[in-house]
């Protein structure tokens, strides 16, 4: 389906037509998810074929957010409410997951042998773990009010 195909199909006399998750500022999340999707994956597959004993925590976890941003990517793209739901659901879960997991690793640095995306909130990836959640969860609270 092309934007054209999206944009010339009206909603019926009445109706709101959907809001297209994908467009505007919602293009540039799909971009860095989907960047962040493919960085987080790869990490996580290469650290766990190569090294998995030594921080088998750490890897699983760049794979979970891998998992999260591929899915939030998704939804991005697939548009409609329930995925705009979906995505808020995710968002708050990776933001969730990016406050714990940065605060447990400036707590006790040891607990971690190796870093993950979202250790010290992002700080390996210029914070972008820490902003892109709240930056999603602004655009899809916009996008139910469209």
């Amino acid at each position: 389906m092309t934007d054209t195909d999206r944009t010339s199909s009206a909603a019926p006399t009445g109706q709101k037509q959907p809001f297209d998750l994908g467009t505007g500022p919602g293009r540039v999340l799909v971009w860095f998810y989907g960047v962040f999707t493919v960085a987080a994956a790869s990490r996580s597959i290469v650290q766990m074929v190569l090294d998995f004993d030594r921080a088998p925590l750490a890897y699983v976890l760049s794979a979970v957010a891998a998992v999260v941003y591929g899915f939030i990517t998704y939804s991005l793209v697939r548009g409609g409410e329930r995925a705009r739901r979906s995505a808020l659901v995710c968002c708050a879960a990776e933001l969730l997951g990016v406050l714990v997991v940065g605060t447990w690793t400036m707590a006790e640095p040891s607990a971690f042998a190796d870093a993950t995306v979202w250790s010290d909130f992002g700080m390996g990836y210029l914070f972008i773990p820490v902003i892109l959640p709240i930056t999603g969860m602004m655009w899809l609270r916009r996008a139910k009010n469209a």
